[in-house]
């Protein structure tokens, strides 16, 4: 296998994030609104995992919402999972919404995927509350995680203390 690389998504990798989507997921996002996001959403930052020869095994997606990164997909293909893609894919993405300046990332997972939970508590989330009911296909209810980032060069307040004297 040819060296692994992590890059930004590019259109033509959108009929291959489509079907490691439907490998992967009871409700597929569909290859257009991959795409939409792709070329038309100014939030939307996506990553891809591939092998060097344009084989891509995991991708994940955010959006940049003010201060806010909001993780919307992460995904192995399923012949290449327990390989440690998962933790390089999403570690990449949490390095670009810190490159970003985001304040938090945010995210559901199932109840259910205790996989993913893992790795998400594993890289910093903590577990903040629960969307019931949240997927349409089963019902199941999405574990709300998120995590805060500090910048060690900011300094908390320089300006200085002024006010009415009374």
């Amino acid at each position: 296998m040819a060296e692994q690389r992590i890059r930004a998504l590019r259109e033509e990798d959108v009929p291959q994030i489509h079907g490691i989507e439907t490998l992967c997921f009871a409700m597929p996002w569909s290859e257009a609104s991959i795409l939409h996001d792709v070329k038309e959403n100014p939030v939307a930052r996506w990553l891809v995992l591939e092998d060097g020869s344009g084989r891509v095994l995991a991708y994940a997606g955010m959006w940049f919402v003010l201060d806010e990164a909001h993780v919307c997909n992460v995904a192995v293909h399923p012949d290449f999972r327990r390989q440690g893609l998962g933790r390089r894919i999403f570690e990449a993405l949490i390095a670009l919404a810190q490159e970003n300046s985001m304040r938090l990332m945010t995210l559901e997972v199932r109840r259910s995927n205790l996989a993913a939970q893992s790795l998400y508590h594993a890289c910093g989330f903590l577990d903040v509350g629960y969307r019931k009911r949240y997927y349409e296909d089963n019902r199941e209810d999405a574990l709300i995680m998120f995590r805060e980032f500090a910048y060690p060069d900011e300094a908390e307040d320089e300006s200085p203390q002024g006010g009415l004297d009374g």
